[in-house]
């Protein structure tokens, strides 16, 4: 039988051991200087090696799909490297001229290696196989072998063991014995090899195949949580990651072990895979190969994650050409992800018949049998518990069966059998228009979306088959469509169902620690289906070149009357949809204490059941963006936005007026300080009322104690600071005398501590004081807290404000800590607006993320000669939103137009990183 090295086309271009082992045998002609001699082979070994790589680099950079050519192409080199390194120390360096029968030695290929399969930078795992206890000449070659591949710099993974040793411990340890399982001689003594083999097959693999599944397969699963158990990762590790190459592995593992089989074309013989899946495997397994093999030469170490920064580099390699709506690299990473779907396919029908093989009868391998048996499955059936179809025809027969299997499935909590999975991706391609315009089947469809069960498991189970995409043709234009930023984790089909399964959670109360509100709120919709089916299709419309909310509001509208939602309900749909960023938009870069924001988001919103199901939207979709994108302070900020929009529109025009809020807030404080009416009289005189408009009563309360402590002592500057778990931050309080560039320098001094601005508030009293509030954060997005963190902050503030130390200079000494944004291209852009606020100038800049971004912004605002009356400051992956309110040194708008060109230009050329001019 034809090995993987048998097919390399002209193996002797990439190495002609031959032609080495002759120059290695003319090397100091009678010498015994093993040093010398070592040195002399390892010069000219490496010169070999280093020759050969450059040739399967060529040969990858002009075929860059052939994956497991180049795979088995480095494993070849290093095959022969190491019978070079053998030959020499056991001829020349440590020549034995009657060995005994203890001194015999095999090397043997294990793990990854023993496969045939290696990237540039993959480890060389081997095994030194000797039949007794190691003799002294054996540990000399063994110790003299190992020094020789490390001086070429070669990763190794090394073992040396007796027979009886590699035995005892195959038993007792797992890695080992599927390192064993893939061994492969590779030189030395071949009769000690098969006696191993032998050896491996009668006293390890037998009797022990049903153990070995089993912790397979919970190895496997171990594995896919750690990753993220989801092969729709943004940065995908391409082998340990669900659906790389492991699982690929773990397959054929299992087959070699229960089996027996030594390639993976024997897996068709033995019926676990028919020809046109091992084919999908075959393809799936070289795509991967050369997508590992690209990876490891461009990241020039051994890599197996699939980052931002090398991913547009990947898919120039791999010739990926740009499309409408698309870039190179958004159609790399689709075909990735399509590719990683075959191998989850290919897994659950392969532990379908591993499944049939071990599970006793009417039981199911592992797991416990079902305690009731669900009746009315519509012609369905049971195997060992789960859905089955009676038939290979079942599906031809009615194709609206396609849809009703994940609708049974649901109903009754049924897992699907793989072969019947199997069945609907083969006859996914029966769904046409006539299914899809069929009542019943867009009910069953919509009992699946809107299940008070887990609707987000059985769609993905639908979208695995194929039929998700099949029956809702626009939802199968987003499968596998990943978006090239750092702010999404998950492509666009798997975000939508995340979020949809994020929704149920919050109905039945799972998340109501997280989402108080919305837990509030979502069992009392009136219009609960509206909800499930704006939330599926929100994002549906990515990738089409245009605006997503505008083109998704235009699907939704010819969607939802096929699903049999009522015209009301599609307009609302497409509502939801078209508008399901105003929300967040709104409540994350805009001054929600400003009441022209509040009223024109509402006017916008215009009824109290749209409020309502724009909030529950809004919170799905930020969480199912990915971990740790959804935090307190958005929280706060959505409930702030809800709540005020809310009493707009249930009270219109009876809403409390301006003045009665600050009086309002004026009383409250008062009762909570406990002063008189003429002392509080005389404080509150000194404030603007857009003070107290802006501030929160406790926040008010905080200053108050801060300014009459500080007036008291007579300090010029003073600062608090105290965590607010409520909105994951801390709030830093600063009071002291205002001076222009005030902002700036104290945002550069917060950066300095190692801190981040989420947002500011910048209040000057009557009598020429500054009360300024900022909410910041750790790098991790946490409260910025402990005793430490703040003294270095107080310390760098009263530094910046006494001007001690040249702030420019340390900030940009200060690193650049986020290598992978440099991927990402995002040209500054700045918004000027001044209808958005009756008061204030509103500034919005869009940039990409930076260390001391704000500094930069403020410091250009500073040079332009306005004052800051807050800032908002949002970050999605590598792009930052900066968000100021702005006016001129007398209060008013900017209105001038040379101004605002001005102004535009300047803090362009500060989002872009362009130098500034130094300010004192």
């Amino acid at each position: 039988m034809a090995t993987k090295f048998d097919l390399l086309p002209q193996r002797r271009a990439i190495i002609d051991r031959r032609e080495v082992a002759d120059t290695l045998a003319e090397l100091l002609p009678g010498s015994s200087d093993t040093a010398a001699l070592r040195a002399g082979a390892t010069a000219t070994l490496k010169a070999v090696l280093d020759a050969g790589r450059c040739e399967i680099a060529r040969r990858l950079a002009e075929q860059p799909t052939r994956g497991s050519e180049t795979a088995a192409a480095y494993a070849f080199l290093t095959d022969q490297i190491l019978r070079l390194i053998f030959d020499f120390t056991v001829e020349r360096l440590y020549p034995i001229n009657n060995p005994s029968a203890a001194e015999r030695l095999s090397l043997v290929a294990v793990g990854g290696y023993g496969r045939g399969e290696m990237a540039l930078h993959s480890d060389v795992d081997i095994a030194f196989l000797t039949p007794w206890k190691q003799t002294s000449w054996s540990e000399q070659v063994i110790e003299s072998m190992l020094y020789s591949m490390w001086d070429l710099g070669l990763k190794v993974g090394h073992s040396s063991r007796s027979l009886d040793d590699m035995i005892r411990m195959a038993k007792g340890d797992l890695p080992i014995r599927t390192a064993l399982l893939e061994g492969r001689f590779v030189w030395g003594d071949a009769a000690l090899y098969d006696e191993a083999s032998a050896l491996f097959r009668r006293d390890v693999l037998t009797g022990t195949a049903r153990t070995f599944v089993t912790e397979k397969l919970a190895e496997r699963n171990e594995r896919h949580k750690r990753m993220g158990d989801s092969r729709y990762v943004v940065e995908p590790n391409l082998k340990e990651g669900k659906g790389g190459l492991r699982d690929l592995h773990t397959l054929f593992w299992i087959g070699k072990y229960v089996y027996q089989v030594l390639s993976v074309p024997e897996l068709v013989d033995k019926g676990l895979l028919t020809r046109a899946e091992l084919r999908q495997f075959q393809k799936a397994e070289n795509f991967l190969w050369a997508v590992r093999c690209h990876l490891h030469i461009v990241a020039g170490r051994p890599e197996d994650r699939l980052t931002f920064d090398v991913q547009p580099e990947i898919a120039r390699r791999m010739r990926y050409a740009e499309r409408p709506g698309k870039s190179a690299v958004e159609r790399f990473m689709q075909h990735y992800f399509l590719m990683a779907k075959r191998v989850g396919d290919l897994t659950a029908i392969f532990l379908a018949h591993i499944d049939e093989t071990f599970a006793a009868r009417g039981r199911r391998f592992g797991l416990p049998s079902l305690r009731r048996r669900p009746s009315k499955l519509d012609g369905f059936v049971l195997d060992r518990g789960r859905l089955a179809i009676p038939s290979d025809d079942f599906f031809a027969q009615d194709p609206v069966r396609l849809v009703q299997m994940f609708a049974i499935a649901d109903r009754h909590g049924l897992e699907i059998h793989p072969l019947a999975m199997r069945a609907a991706g083969r006859d996914a391609k029966l769904i046409d228009n006539g299914v899809r315009r069929d009542p019943r089947a867009n009910a069953l469809f919509m009992d699946v979306l809107t299940s008070h069960n887990t609707p987000d498991k059985v769609l993905r189970w639908m979208n695995e088959a194929g039929v998700f995409g099949r029956f809702v043709p626009d939802f199968g234009r987003v499968v596998a469509q990943m978006q090239f930023d750092m702010y999404h984790h998950y492509t666009v089909d798997e975000h939508s169902i995340r979020a949809i399964g994020l929704l149920s959670q919050i109905e039945k109360g799972e998340l109501r620690e997280d989402h108080p509100l919305a837990s509030k709120i979502l069992p009392g919709l009136v219009q609960r289906r509206v909800l499930y089916v704006a939330v599926l299709l929100h994002d549906i419309a990515k990738g089409r070149g245009g605006d997503h909310s505008v083109l998704g509001a235009e699907v939704a509208e010819r969607l939802c009357p096929r699903f049999g939602l009522s015209p009301a309900e599609t307009e609302t749909v497409a509502w939801l949809v078209r508008y399901h960023l105003v929300m967040s938009d709104t409540a994350f870069k805009r001054d929600l204490s400003d009441f022209k924001t509040i009223l024109d988001f509402a006017e916008r919103v215009q009824s109290p059941e749209r409020l309502r199901l724009l909030l529950c939207l809004t919170i799905v979709d930020i969480r199912a963006v990915g971990p740790a994108v959804w935090n307190g302070w958005k929280r706060q900020l959505l409930g702030d936005i809800y709540e005020a929009a809310e009493e707009v529109l249930r009270l219109g025009h009876k809403q409390t007026g301006r003045r009665e809020r600050i009086g309002a807030k004026q009383a409250q404080l008062r009762d909570r300080l406990g002063w008189d009416e003429d002392r509080f009289a005389r404080y509150a005189a000194r404030l603007p009322e857009a003070y107290w408009v802006a501030e929160s009563v406790a926040i008010l309360e905080r200053n108050a104690q801060l300014i009459e402590a500080a007036d008291a002592d007579g300090k010029p500057l003073s600062i608090s600071a105290s965590p607010d778990p409520d909105r994951g931050a801390t709030l830093v309080s600063i009071y002291a005398g205002d001076h222009p560039g005030l902002f700036y320098r104290i945002a550069g001094a917060i950066h300095l501590a190692g801190a981040s601005v989420i947002d500011a508030r910048i209040h000057t009293t009557r009598d020429g004081m500054a009360i300024d509030n900022l909410l910041v954060q750790d790098p991790f997005g946490q409260p910025f807290e402990g005793d430490d963190r703040m003294r270095r902050l107080s310390v760098a503030i009263e530094d910046a404000l006494a001007n001690r130390s040249r702030m420019a200079d340390k900030l940009l000494a200060k690193p650049l800590a986020r290598p992978r944004a440099d991927a990402f291209s995002i040209e500054p852009a700045a918004l000027i607006d001044n209808r958005a606020s009756n008061r204030y100038t509103v500034i919005e800049v869009n940039a990409r993320d930076r260390p001391a971004l704000l500094y930069a912004l403020a410091h250009a605002l500073f040079q332009a000669k306005v004052m800051i009356h807050s800032a908002h400051i949002a970050t999605y992956g590598e792009r930052a939103v900066d968000v100021f309110y702005v006016a001129d040194l007398t209060g008013d708008k900017i209105t001038s137009a040379a101004r605002l060109k001005t102004l535009e230009r300047l803090v362009l050329d500060a989002a872009a990183g362009a130098p500034a001019r130094k300010a004192a």
